[in-house]
């Protein structure tokens, strides 16, 4: 799509199936950033990959803006429903980014709270630097699922760390919608040189193309 910035997909994926090496409750795992995970939740599993994954772009890639985005939480749907995915992130311009974003192509989404301070507590063990799963249920639990994963780079980390929970909007019945493909073309569409692209970000053109030109561009797509 004519990118200019070098950007990276990482994909975080593990079979999920019984076996000898199946996590059990009660381990304690050192996941890619050094910290220790008690697992007190076996369900819990897709957040331990993700959290080694933003591990992995921070310290490897060296990465300034990650952003995560998953099937991670079944509560999604009840805190933004089944049309709106849920944001969660370090940064107020991002945020209301995304929100832009999802309006300008169609993949819709909503706030979650970012409250690290009052929520994080949720992980507390007496054994590890964190749980896997939160002690409370009724608290939050989509935004404290988010806050596992933000605390593998750290809540003092200076980039700006985006969660995207797509639970909900990604089916329709048994069968998928394919959301989250526009949401990130719209979102990063700045960084492209691609026209379209530039008119539909939320985070500014590259000022290669005359409006007029994008908006001809604009229409000549929507023809094909």
């Amino acid at each position: 799509q004519g990118f200019k910035d070098n950007l990276h997909a990482v994909f975080c994926l593990a079979e999920n199936a019984v076996g000898p090496r199946a996590t059990r409750p009660d381990d304690i795992h050192v996941l890619y950033s050094g910290k220790t995970v008690e697992i007190n939740n076996t369900d819990a599993e897709g957040r331990l990959i993700l959290a080694d994954g933003v591990a992995y772009a921070c310290k490897d890639l060296g990465a300034d803006i990650i952003l995560d985005m998953a099937t991670l939480t079944g509560a999604q749907g009840i805190a933004t429903g089944k049309y709106h995915a849920a944001v969660l992130t370090n940064n107020e311009e991002w945020e209301k980014a995304c929100v832009k974003a999802g309006r300008n192509c169609g993949d819709l989404v909503h706030p979650l709270v970012y409250c690290p301070e009052l929520h994080f507590s949720e992980f507390t063990s007496a054994v590890a630097d964190m749980k896997n799963s939160v002690a409370d249920r009724d608290n939050t639990p989509s935004s404290c699922a988010g806050l596992f994963i933000a605390s593998h780079i750290g809540f003092d980390w200076p980039g700006v760390w985006v969660h995207v929970d797509i639970a909900a909007p990604v089916h329709a019945g048994e069968r998928a919608t394919g959301y989250g493909v526009a949401l990130l073309l719209s979102l990063f569409g700045g960084a492209s040189e691609d026209p379209l692209l530039n008119l539909v970000s939320p985070l500014g053109c590259n000022g290669d193309s005359p409006p007029e030109e994008m908006e001809r561009d604009s229409k000549r797509r929507r023809l094909v």
